[in-house]
């Protein structure tokens, strides 16, 4: 039985754009869960600011790395069946991540997890750019990236609080539950997930490699690596020491941490879909730049916060939350338009290790700029803030000169095995 999900119903691109979207949530999830036990692991761990920005890199490292090497084979497989793989062993590595004895096992265990789940993020935006018509992909990436709001508002609360609440497990408690939470996706993308195999039957010229150097070379697609490695160092600078700062230097205690990534990913969760729909109306470079100028403020704000009210605090985070990751909307829709069907596996598993290894990057820049004082407060994070804003200033500027390939990208699909 056949189904094109591109040319089919509407209803039908709901569904698979919400099954892409649990896929999405478990491994973003997965990433951003370190973020918020940061002060935890550092306590417990007995770990230095360094070594954490260690233990976040070597999962965007590991990820860059195996997009690299997906680039090889990621066109030449039906899309269901490598995403399904490559979930089910990103489930493995998370369980082994609740399950690392000390700090040495972890961080291999991270690595693990990153080398799965950044191919696995690379496909779920390969298949939407592929089943999704350009004119509708801009709100397609806003369903899609709404599970960054979504693990954002329940996931990491719901992990911070098994971790604060199950002693026994401690900070291992969220890593389990995403375990048990992708299980039940693995289960429902088996079901639902569309075989999709049209990229295949076209015909390649020379090796594997000169195929990827093709790619890679291409001077649109160099273009589109450069505008994500400027949004990630934009943002990943900032993101990783939010939850540090707000409670070493604006003195929130570690239970408050839940609250803002609460109000921040309710806020997201609306606004996302919201920034895709007025990108698809107002066109994808407009809305982008205006909500990269408008993150600024709050990226300013949150890296020289001095000691203020919570309200004071959670509004700005809250902002932050929004802004930062809506920019990402239209940036992604621009990027995935920038390669044609046939080699946009291949390109967005080179996209993933841009981003990945640009983000790694940036926190392991920013965790060498901030310092410790002897009172523990971080110092040296407003230097990071102007990092961030100039590298978004230099994403607007590489953004413009970004071009949408030419040819026609419809994919038929058919249904799972």
């Amino acid at each position: 039985m056949n189904s094109n999900p591109a040319q089919g119903s509407r209803k039908n691109e709901r569904v698979l754009l919400l099954t892409l979207a649990g896929i999405q949530f478990t491994h973003i999830l997965d990433f951003m869960i370190m973020m918020p036990l940061g002060p935890q692991l550092i306590r417990l761990l007995h770990i230095t600011t360094p070594e954490f920005a260690l233990l976040l890199s070597s999962y965007t490292f590991a990820a860059a790395g195996s997009g690299l090497l997906a680039a090889t084979y990621v066109d030449r497989f039906d899309r269901r069946k490598l995403m399904l793989v490559l979930y089910i062993l990103f489930i493995i590595a998370t369980l082994f991540c609740g399950l690392a004895p000390n700090y040495s096992a972890l961080l291999i265990a991270r690595a693990l997890a990153g080398a799965f789940g950044g191919v696995l993020g690379a496909m779920v935006q390969t298949v939407v750019a592929d089943a999704i018509p350009f004119e509708r992909r801009g709100q397609a990436m806003g369903t899609v990236m709404a599970a960054f709001s979504l693990s954002t508002v329940a996931g990491v609360p719901l992990g911070l609080l098994l971790a604060n609440q199950i002693p026994s497990l401690g900070w291992r408690a969220p890593f389990f539950f995403i375990v048990l939470v992708a299980g039940a996706f693995l289960v429902i993308c088996y079901k639902i997930l569309p075989r999709m195999t049209a990229h295949m039957t076209r015909p390649r010229k020379g090796s594997i490699f000169q195929q990827i150097y093709l790619v890679a070379k291409e001077p649109n697609h160099l273009k589109a690596f450069g505008f994500i490695a400027l949004q990630m160092m934009a943002g990943f600078s900032v993101i990783p020491y939010l939850a540090l700062y707000m409670t070493s230097n604006v003195g929130l205690p570690e239970s408050f941490i839940t609250v803002i990534y609460l109000c921040g990913g309710a806020a997201t969760f609306f606004s996302a879909r919201l920034i895709g729909r007025m990108a698809d109306k107002h066109g994808k470079s407009r809305m982008f730049k205006w909500v990269a100028l408008a993150s600024f403020i709050p990226v300013l704000i949150a890296t020289h916060l001095p000691p203020v009210p919570w309200w004071v605090a959670l509004l700005n985070a809250t902002a932050f939350f929004v802004l930062v990751s809506g920019r990402m909307i239209p940036a992604m829709a621009m990027i995935s338009a920038a390669a044609t069907q046939q080699v946009r596996g291949t390109f967005m598993s080179l996209v993933s290790s841009v981003q990945m290894l640009a983000s790694g990057l940036a926190s392991l820049v920013a965790g060498l700029i901030i310092t410790r004082s002897a009172t523990g407060q971080m110092e040296h994070y407003n230097i990071v803030g102007y990092l961030a804003v100039a590298s978004g200033f230099a994403a607007i500027w590489m953004m413009q000169r970004l071009k949408a390939a030419t040819e026609p990208d419809r994919v038929p699909a058919g249904g799972p095995d």
